[in-house]
């Protein structure tokens, strides 16, 4: 059973995961929730103890287009409603082809970390329990270009 069932700490990770979506498709035209989004399920803990994202980042697909990215927290999992969700940050990919670009304004954790820097610090998004992790690109209408979201971490 997982550590955040009894609320014990430290949290550990039961299994592990790696999601990789598209966002050609998925999309919400501006910062707000709009009624007609396709927003994209990203990290689904609706049915879990929760999950820890260790690290999440953009694989730009186009030469010439930066595309920002919302992510939002949500209780539902079957569409981003405004009345469920809460914005989280925003990552936007760079207009080279297949550059990475990480969220570096991911959550600054507790969590011990190797002395390999005078101040080290870890990041991490925890996506509770019962919650579910979206993401959208800004604007309306599809795009052959847009760019691949992924994430890694694991499960509770």
């Amino acid at each position: 059973m997982a550590s955040t069932a009894t609320n014990k700490q430290p949290l550990f990770v039961d299994r592990v995961f790696h999601y990789v979506k598209n966002l050609d498709n998925a999309t919400n035209n501006g910062l707000d929730i709009a009624a007609n989004n396709t927003a994209e399920v990203l990290v689904d803990a609706s049915a879990s103890d929760g999950a820890v994202v260790e690290d999440l980042y953009l694989i730009s697909r186009s030469g010439t287009t930066e595309y920002p990215v919302n992510l939002y927290l949500s209780t539902a999992r079957d569409y981003l409603r405004e009345s469920q969700a809460y914005y989280v940050g925003t990552i936007t990919s760079e207009d080279t082809l297949k550059t990475r670009t990480p969220w570096d304004d991911m959550p600054k954790v507790l969590a011990p970390v190797a002395q390999t820097e005078a101040n080290p610090v870890s990041q991490a998004f925890y996506v509770p329990k019962g919650y579910v992790l979206w993401a959208a690109r800004e604007g309306n209408g599809n795009e052959t270009d847009a760019p691949l979201v992924a994430c890694q971490g694991g499960w509770y």
